[in-house]
């Protein structure tokens, strides 16, 4: 059967998005940052902290915090810090981010526009579009199962999953034996509510309390779709994960080298100024340094994300158990970067200890360390530049299509913006990274080894190959 990928990609319309070009976008802030000279000087537990190292280079340009709300979670941490002492930046950034009085993500959630930052699925229709034509292409290289599960951890606004949704609806014909749910894992209820509108074209209502999904609806292609606070919620079975700037927001531990060995990054309050923070060394190795930080290790600052770590532990099990596949797109470095922890308000960059609560928290990814977790139950791919991921799917084609679809001079010149702004190098081209996992037999025939002669050739993973139209 001829795979109509060529007619979609050759089909359709541009679809409104904002204006990149009026906003930054937090990816593209790494490339800014001023240079540093050597490695960030922390300080003993006992002393203050010197000028500011690499995680608050920006503090220059931070923007400053106002109004007595913004400094309710300064407050919680405050009284907390001075009871019972410093807190890793793990624990610092899982109180900033998801404290349900406070947090974040519970009462912020800025993606988009009007927020802190903006993603790629914002700018351009084309990336949702090409991301649901690698889930398809992957359905029919595994066989065309008959059921499957889109997992999506963290969906921000909905707006890649309605972009793949409005794939698998153009592509009906080839899904129409196939019975397709949605399941998003949000923790943030005020983007749970903008999902379910963006979505269902409908307010969703809460799920009674004792059930796995805390909201249930059905999308505007009738698809059912499950939202859950936890992926361990999400029921078992074929599925397909997707987390799209996921992995960046989950909780780090910080890890410097010093005369005396190791020592964790810790935030304290600082006793000579009220109500600030400061970063700190712990005095002696910690539980997590000792966990954490391997013996071969190069680096003289270290960043280490154990969630991350335990959430591709899961997939990967879930994968080899149930089949499907995981893809993962966000900034990273493959086991290279060292101090990456910064902050983002209103699409300026901003002090990671002023105001939390305010501001998005976020640390590259070290799909290094993802790899390594998946412990060998699956294959993984990349991590593979979003340019080449990107051009691979076939973005030129579908580019030239919505230029010759477009009618004033206004809309082709946003589309080679946006086109620009996911492409170029220095913008988001080769910051963002493409990460896959995948079943082994996806990659190499069980009995490959034994008849070598008796398989045929299996086809390539689209967009770490060139994707196949046929």
């Amino acid at each position: 059967m001829v795979l109509p990928l060529r007619a979609l990609l050759a089909g359709g319309r541009r679809l409104p998005r904002p204006a990149a070009a009026a906003f930054g976008d937090r990816r593209l802030c790494p490339l800014s940052l001023p240079p540093v000279a050597g490695p960030p000087r922390w300080a003993p537990l006992s002393a203050p902290l010197p000028a500011a190292p690499a995680a608050r280079l920006c503090s220059g340009e931070a923007e400053a915090a106002g109004g007595d709300g913004d400094r309710a979670m300064l407050r919680h941490l405050a009284r907390k810090l001075r009871a019972s002492g410093p807190v890793t930046v793990a624990e610092y950034m899982r109180e900033a981010l998801t404290n349900p009085g406070q947090g974040y993500y519970t009462r912020r959630g800025g993606v988009g526009e009007s927020g802190d930052f903006i993603t790629s699925p914002e700018i351009s229709q084309v990336f949702g579009e090409l991301i649901g034509i690698w889930y398809i292409s992957e359905w029919m290289a595994m066989g065309k199962p008959n059921t499957f599960q889109l997992v999506e951890l963290g969906p921000g606004r909905g707006t890649l999953t309605e972009d793949i949704l409005r794939v698998f609806k153009q592509l009906a014909s080839v899904l129409s034996k196939c019975d397709i749910s949605v399941h998003l894992v949000e923790v943030s209820p005020k983007l749970s509510e903008i999902q379910a509108v963006m979505l269902t074209g409908e307010k969703v209502q809460p799920n009674p309390e004792d059930e796995s999904a805390y909201m249930k609806g059905i999308s505007k292609t009738g698809i059912p779709i499950f939202w859950y606070r936890d992926i361990q919620d999400v029921p078992p079975g074929y599925s397909f994960y997707l987390a799209h700037e996921f992995f960046d927001a989950l909780p780090i531990h910080k890890f410097q080298r010093t005369e005396k060995g190791w020592r964790e990054v810790l935030v304290d309050i600082d006793p000579e100024v009220p109500d600030q923070l400061r970063f700190v060394l712990s005095p002696s190795r910690t539980p997590a340094t000792q966990n954490f930080i391997q013996p071969e290790e190069t680096r003289d600052h270290v960043e280490v994300c154990p969630e991350a770590g335990v959430i591709v532990q899961r997939l990967a099990s879930q994968i080899e158990k149930d089949g499907g596949a995981a893809l993962v797109a966000d900034y990273g470095h493959d086991g290279t970067k060292t101090d990456t922890f910064r902050g983002f308000r209103n699409h300026k960059l901003h002090d990671v200890l002023s105001a939390p609560g305010t501001a998005d928290l976020t640390a590259d990814v070290d799909f290094s360390y993802l790899r390594k977790m998946a412990q060998g139950k699956t294959a993984t791919l990349g991590p593979i530049k979003q340019r080449e991921f990107l051009k691979n799917m076939g973005i030129d084609l579908r580019l030239q299509v919505l230029l010759q679809n477009s009618g004033d001079t206004a809309t082709r010149e946003q589309l080679l913006h946006s086109y620009d702004m996911l492409m170029n190098p220095e913008k988001m081209g080769d910051c963002f990274h493409f990460f896959a996992l995948l079943p082994h037999h996806r990659l190499v025939h069980p009995d490959k080894k034994d008849k070598p002669e008796s398989k045929s050739p299996l086809p390539p993973v689209a967009g770490f190959n060139e994707l196949l139209l046929k």
